[in-house]
């Protein structure tokens, strides 16, 4: 089983540790996506001891650029799950789309589930209804406002990531079950919130983006660390000597990890920086 908070295993591995690759909402954020004082702090303190610190996300690439500033970013930043890395200028480091033939049939599964369907290219976001769910607070949340189409055809080439949204989460298990049968390992398919089934191409995920800044930065796997609280969060556990799943975290999320933190409503992310990467 994974550690808990309290477990006596939870000690500091911070001597072998060069590199933290943090997720974003749920992990790094509050629930109302605040960036608290003491994640700032706990980022500082990871460069003055010589931590590299880099974040991945399902969200677009507009929607990590308000961490830049604040923490003082020079890393890639992995946006939609690793399927666009970045620098911090918004230039494109990395890019891997959806097959083009595949994008019509992922749109038309989403649609038969009922889930209300995003769009990007690039970090172009395009919907068919502009008061569907979630677009709102999508909105807030990367300070961009998406395209209204009245239908995908002209956006069917070149997408970087296909989003089903839905309250219903029934529905969004439904439609991830189905996207598995129907695709299988031609796409990736994964829930970064119950609301959310994000679709991009296979080898976009964040496993990849820690291999990707594993090699940038010339750090082996074994002196990096991750941290997430979703499914989509797993795919770099694999990849890191050392993983902390959120308390807030799924129980199956916390199953894969080796050390479990406090929730982020609990300054659950400086908790683990302090303890398990820096060994305060």
């Amino acid at each position: 089983m994974s550690a808990s908070v309290s477990d006596p295993v939870g000690e500091p591995e911070s001597a072998s540790l060069r590199l933290l690759v943090s997720d974003v909402d749920g992990t790094l954020l509050t629930p109302d996506k605040t960036l608290t004082k003491d994640s700032i702090r706990a980022v500082e303190a990871l460069g003055d001891a010589g931590v590299i610190f880099a974040v991945t996300s399902a969200r677009p690439p507009q929607g990590l650029e308000m961490l830049v500033e604040p923490l003082r970013l020079s890393t890639p930043l992995g946006a939609f799950n690793g399927a666009l890395i970045v620098d911090r200028e918004m230039r494109v480091l990395e890019e891997r789309t959806i097959d083009d033939h595949l994008a019509a049939p992922i749109i038309e599964l989403l649609h038969s589930h009922r889930l209300s369907v995003w769009v990007y290219q690039g970090s172009q976001w395009f919907v068919l209804d502009e008061n569907g769910p979630h677009i709102e607070h999508e909105s807030r949340g990367c300070g961009c406002q998406p395209t209204k189409l009245s239908d995908f055809r002209s956006v069917e080439d070149g997408i970087t990531k296909v989003v089903g949204v839905s309250d219903d989460a029934r529905a969004g298990a439904a439609a991830s079950t189905a996207m598995g049968a129907m695709f299988g390992a031609q796409v990736s398919a994964t829930r970064s919130q119950t609301y959310f089934l994000g679709v991009t191409h296979p080898d976009a995920n964040k496993g990849r983006v820690v291999r990707f800044l594993s090699e940038l930065y010339g750090v082996a796997p074994e002196e990096i660390a991750t941290i997430g609280d979703m499914h989509n969060d797993v795919s770099m556990f694999a990849e890191s000597g050392l993983s902390i799943a959120m308390g807030n975290a799924d129980p199956a999320v916390k199953e894969a990890a080796s050390r479990v933190t406090k929730a982020n409503d609990d300054e659950g992310f400086a908790h683990a920086v302090d303890r398990f990467v820096l060994g305060r």
